[in-house]
Order: C-alpha cells, then structure tokens, then sequence
C-alpha cells in the first residue's frame, strides 16, 4: 500500500478524527459547539455556494432538480438550525434534587455517516450539523455518484472552520471513489453509525458491531378519504410527489382514494397536473423494461420522464406526473412498491375500512414502519391509521415529503432520515436528530427512601384476582 493510499485509509481518517475530537471534547463548550454547528450550516446556506452545491449534485447524479435542492439544502438546514438553537448539549444539562441525579452530556465520538445519492449534500450536512453540535467529529462515506457534492460541501465546511480556527479534521470524508470495504471499515472502527440510502448498507450496519442508527425503505401511502376537500388533497400530493423529482424517501407512491369520492379527486388532480393512466401493464414494462427501474425514468423532470415512458403524446401537456390504476400489491406488482419517479400508484377503495386494509398490505410489502398520510377532516381516521398500521408516523392534510422530515408548520424535527421502528427493523421510531447524536453520563446521589408496601402496589390486582 502507498503512502497515499495508507493516508487515505478509513482507519487513518478516523484516527484523525478521533484525535480531534478528543481535543474538541477537553476544550469544548456550548459556545464552541455552537459556533461549529453553525459554521457547518452556513457552509450549505450561503446562496452562491448552496446554487453550486445544488448544481453539482444534480450533474453529478443525475437525480432531482437545481431549484428543489436549492430549496431543500435552505430549509432543511434553517429548520435543523431551529431546532438546536439553545439546546444544551455540554455540561451539566439536568439537575434534579428530587431524584438526586445530575445528568452530565456527553459526546459519543467519532460517527461514520453513509450518505445516499438522492441527497448528496443536504443529509451530509443534516449529519454533520448534529454531530459538531454534541460534541463528536464525523467521517462521510458518499455514495459514488455522491463524492463530488460531499467534497465540495466539506470545502465549503473547512472554509468556514478557517474563519474560527477551528479543526479540520473533525469533519472528514472518505475519499472517493467508493467501495463497499472502505464503507465496511467505517462501520466498524467507528464510536457511531448513521446510516440513510439502501437497504443493503442498513443491514450491513446493523451487523456491523458498532451502534446504528439506520433507517427503514419509504414506499409512502396516503389515503384520501371522503370528508377531505379533493381540490387541496390533488394540490398538495401534486406538490409533494413532484418535489425533486420523487427522491425523497417521503414521496407519495400510492393514492388509495375512496370510491365515494373517486371521480371528484381524479378530475381534482387532473387540474393539478396529475394524469390517470389505466393501461398498468404498459407503464409496468417501460419503467421495469429489464426487470430494474428504468434509469431514464428515475428522479427526472417530467418531459424526459414522460418521453422515457412513451407517454409524451398521450396525456395532457402540463402533466407533472402519471396516477397509475392498479388493485395489485406484493412482490408481483412493481407498482405498490417504491418508484422514484414521478409515478404513482392508483387505488380504489370501497370506503376508509377497505382503504386502511390495503394500505396495510403495501406497507407489509414495502415501507413499514415510515409513514403514511390522510387527507381527511375526521379525527377519528386519523387515530384508525395511528392505532391500525405499522407507521411511525400519520401525515394529516399535508404535502407528504415536506411534512415527514419536519415543516415550520408542525412539529416534527427537521430530519432527512425516518426511524421506522421494529416494523423497519429499525433502532429508533422516530426522526434522526440531535439527541441521537449525545450521550449522558449521570451522577446519582442519595436521597429519601420511598419503598411503597404491597398494599399499595397489589390493591387494585387482589381485587380481581386475589392474593
């Protein structure tokens, strides 16, 4: 091995970073991390370098569009930075007298962050900000197609550590070109893993030895129900499926509509843009033509993907995407899985019981765990979804991909990454944020005893059962 490639090596990047971070961890703060965290933010804000950031993603990986990135890398990381505004994460940040504990932050190290080429720079920085911001450094290891973004964003990154001199090596990368034994290497030697992309790099992670926070597949169902206005649900799932071309995870890729409100939607979401398409088996067979997406097809504008389908001539001029009927799920039908692409699947539903029944079976075949949305105004179906499905999270008369992963107008953390639970096969259940990224260390004193006796604890069992 040359003295480059040994320079190069996960276990030399980490050992930099693990040096580093020992020395932001003795000399740290809550001002330090602070700063950190917000040189990293302004590292992806800044406009001119969020436009370069947003352009090079898009040329490098052929996924999404300029103007949804530039949108995503803004407000992903305004919201994230929301988020961690005087959140304490050094020092004491918890002292209870009553309990008698005292509860120390603590950083957890040096975190190897795989980062998926659908968001070659907004989830890198999403990791980086909450790492920095507890305390840790951060290894990146991009997807191929995603070196080039995440190389840029760590110069833009170093740039803005120069200004405070702050340490480099606490936000490094693994350089390019990929493989799957440098990424490997990472997910062992590291304190941390936080895993978003494939399927095959959670489970890697999660065999890894090393802790993992990795996320489960989306594969988003919404259901439209009766009570719901059809003009605004068409609107926002319109809004929603089309941002960024249908990369995010987050993206609806079925529509189970009710049958009392079918034909009121349809003609709804034909004025939004949305084309119904009945012939499932053409559309089947250009987007799987060799029984894999159709890369021509993927994450692209709707022209190409229009063309790409052989349906530039057949639907309307201003279609943003196609609405496929279908009544198939599972294995045996492509279309109830994950698409991305501005395509989704059509279904009908007899009413809300048959629509949360065949919602369920997409999720058993793909997607448990992520989430679904409800365009709705009875509470009631709200509370169905959340006690019925497997879902982490029910998403109520919103654009699906912009509420998921937090919104400035609800309440869920800003997040690029989606815990799906045990239904994902996940660790956690809900978004990836900053306490994911902090450990605690508690100092336990004594205090007043306070041992109930059985009568207090059994009362109410002896009752009904008897001693």
């Amino acid at each position: 091995m040359t003295l480059h490639d040994d320079r190069d090596s996960p276990d030399t990047i980490v050992a930099r970073a693990r040096a580093a971070q020992a020395k932001y961890e003795a000399n740290g703060s809550q001002d330090r991390y602070d700063r950190a965290a917000q040189a990293a933010a302004w590292a992806i804000m800044e406009p001119a370098r969020n436009r370069e950031l947003a352009e090079l993603s898009v040329a490098t990986t052929g996924l999404g569009n300029v103007a949804d990135k530039i949108t995503k890398n803004h407000r992903k990381t305004l919201g994230l930075m929301r988020d961690i505004a005087g959140q304490k994460t050094f020092g004491i940040i918890r002292d209870d007298p009553d309990s008698g504990i005292t509860e120390i932050a603590r950083p957890m190290g040096v975190i190897g962050a795989v980062v998926p080429s659908t968001n070659p720079a907004a989830t890198p920085a999403n990791n980086i900000i909450n790492a920095l911001k507890c305390g840790n450094a951060i290894v990146l290891s991009p997807s191929p197609k995603g070196v080039a973004a995440c190389e840029r964003l760590l110069q833009f990154v170093h740039a803005e550590f120069d200004k405070t001199g702050e340490d480099r090596d606490l936000v490094q990368m693994v350089p390019g070109p990929g493989s799957k034994e440098k990424t490997q290497r990472l997910l062992e030697i590291s304190d941390l893993i936080v895993v978003t992309g494939s399927q095959n790099n959670v489970r890697r992670a999660y065999t890894s030895g090393t802790p993992a926070l990795a996320v489960g597949a989306g594969n988003v169902p919404v259901i439209v129900d009766e009570t719901c206005d059809p003009d605004d649900a068409a609107q926002k799932i319109t809004a929603s499926k089309t941002f960024d071309n249908a990369t995010s995870c987050s993206s609806e890729n079925a529509i189970v509509v009710v049958d009392a409100i079918y034909d009121r939607f349809v003609d709804a979401l034909a004025k939004a843009g949305g084309a119904l398409v009945t012939d499932e088996r053409r559309i089947v067979a250009a987007l799987w033509p060799d029984g894999h997406l159709n890369r021509a097809v993927i994450a692209q504008d709707a022209g190409p993907m229009l063309a790409a389908l052989g349906m530039s001539d057949e639907v309307p001029a201003d279609t943003k995407f196609l609405a496929v009927e279908t009544q198939g799920i599972g294995p045996g039908h492509p279309l109830s899985g994950e698409k991305l692409s501005r395509v989704a699947a059509l279904y009908r539903a007899d009413d809300f019981a048959d629509a949360v029944a065949i919602t369920g079976r997409i999720l058993a075949h793909q997607g448990a765990g992520h989430s679904v949305g409800l365009h709705s105004t009875d509470h009631d179906h709200a509370v169905t979804l959340a006690q019925t499905i497997p879902t982490c999270r029910v998403i109520v008369n919103q654009p699906h991909c912009f509420a998921t992963g937090g919104a400035f107008n609800n309440g869920m953390p800003f997040s690029l990454s989606m815990g799906c639970g045990s239904w994902g096969g996940n660790s956690i259940d809900d978004n990836l944020h900053w306490k994911h990224f902090m450990q605690t260390t508690k100092i336990v004193r004594e205090t007043a005893p306070r041992e109930p006796t059985p009568e207090e604890i059994f009362a109410s069992y002896w009752e009904v059962a008897g001693k």
